[in-house]
């Protein structure tokens, strides 16, 4: 498993490629449920920042193949 620092460079990374690809999504990232915990005082770990990432990416693969975007590498 990836550790917390490499994970937030790829949560930092995929952020950076929907504001410049896909910037009509920018929108939902601040809105996604995984990245507003509903308890006061959440905890930020491997397993959090993870499913995060998993996420931001479906989010934009699923886009990316619903509107036709091309390669998002």
């Amino acid at each position: 498993m990836k550790t917390v620092h490499e994970l937030n460079d790829e949560i930092l990374k995929i952020t950076m490629l929907i504001q410049e690809k896909f910037p009509e999504l920018s929108k939902y990232v601040t809105e996604m449920p995984v990245s507003i915990p509903d308890v006061e005082n959440p905890e930020v770990n491997q397993k959090n920042l993870q499913e995060y990432y998993e996420s931001l990416l479906a989010l934009m693969k699923k886009y990316n193949t619903n509107h036709n975007r091309g390669n998002i590498e």
